[in-house]
């Protein structure tokens, strides 16, 4: 009977895999989902900011009190320094105005590698894909400006004459 349920447990064990490492779960590979059109024909990419610690030095309690039924304290907390995280900045989202995924072609992404190479900030080869070096470079020319960001704000393809600026901004 063991040699009957052995296979049928090792097909089940086999079919069963381990479960995603949290990290890859919370952070998938490859760049981030291109904004879709909304009904007024503008897009807004979505970039979360994650929250900043530190560690400082603190107490933590490492024995706690013990309290008779009468409430009277029977033996104090102990405490020890250690150091302990500290918020520096919470978690926050923000929202720009960005290219449409339909507007993100090879071409174009491959003009924006060449105008971010112009400007130095692209070194890698015009491949017409949003790879990690593009993302990068972009992440960085939009830094020195103000957005944190690998995605293409629309300010950005503007600003180096990949898109029409519009009259009314003149």
């Amino acid at each position: 009977m063991i040699r009957k349920t052995l296979p049928a447990l090792a097909v089940a064990l086999g079919a069963c895999s381990a479960p995603e490492p949290a990290s890859r779960a919370l952070h998938p590979p490859g760049p981030p989902p291109l904004p879709q059109a909304a009904s007024d024909g503008t897009c807004r990419a979505r970039e979360v900011v994650p929250a900043v610690y530190e560690q400082v030095m603190g107490e933590v309690q490492v024995v706690q009190a013990e309290i008779a039924e009468d409430g009277t304290v029977l033996r104090p907390p102990v405490y020890r320094r250690a150091p302990v995280p500290r918020l520096v900045r919470p978690r926050s989202e923000m929202t720009f105005e960005a290219l449409c995924g339909h507007q993100m072609t090879p071409d174009f992404i491959a003009s924006l590698q060449r105008a971010l190479a112009a400007r130095g900030y692209f070194a890698g080869n015009v491949t017409g894909a949003l790879d990690g070096p593009t993302a990068a470079a972009v992440r960085k020319y939009q830094a020195e400006r103000g957005l944190d960001s690998g995605q293409v704000s629309l300010a950005t393809a503007r600003e180096l004459g990949l898109v029409a600026v519009p009259r009314d901004t003149l």
